[in-house]
């Protein structure tokens, strides 16, 4: 009980500064996060040792896991990760535009997963460049529907668009429309 009161009374990791623009406070993150994850990993009987890194001068913070149980944390596409770090974000109270930059990995899941979406992204767009037929994805969160988007932005005879709801939303890779008439492809 004394760990949920004084979860009540900290400080969120961010702070907004006169331009409207949140900051990352690294620092104080990186010992939340520490705070987090030594309550969280006793209490769910993991065997996981971690390091917290934040690149100098950057803000971000970098949770890298290692240990025993690291097979569990990426069992069925790192779900328990993901929710380790969904629930970190809660934690921090960490403003939605701050995501990105507080990151849970564990053997180099998220870099790979990186450049698959970016390698499909890069097939998809040539798929319908040649067939001239629409590529749908199946549905992902929204941070890998954003990976595809921004490698996609600006490749030549493509667009994307988010399509669905909720855990059922998909990517779908068009080909570009022509301008006409001043309709803009998206």
């Amino acid at each position: 009980m004394s760990e949920e009161r004084s979860s009540a009374v900290r400080r969120p990791a961010t702070r907004e500064f006169p331009q409207g623009e949140p900051r990352l406070d690294a620092a104080h993150a990186s010992e939340e996060i520490k705070r987090f994850l030594d309550l969280a990993i006793r209490e769910m009987g993991l065997s996981l040792d971690y390091d917290i890194s934040s690149p100098a001068g950057s803000e971000e913070v970098v949770i890298a896991f290692r240990g025993s149980d690291e097979a569990l944390l990426l069992e069925h596409n790192a779900e328990l990760l993901l929710a380790l770090e969904h629930i970190a974000h809660r934690w921090l109270r960490l403003d939605p535009r701050m995501h990105d930059r507080v990151r849970f990995d564990c053997g180099d899941y998220r870099a790979t997963r990186l450049e698959e979406l970016k390698l499909s992204a890069r097939v998809a767009a040539q798929r319908v460049r040649e067939t001239g037929q629409p590529f749908r994805f199946n549905p992902m969160s929204s941070r890998e529907r954003r990976v595809v988007h921004l490698e996609l932005n600006g490749a030549t005879g493509v667009r994307t668009v988010s399509e669905g709801a909720g855990d059922r939303r998909q990517l779908v890779v068009y080909p570009a429309q022509k301008k006409e008439g001043g309709a803009r492809p998206r």
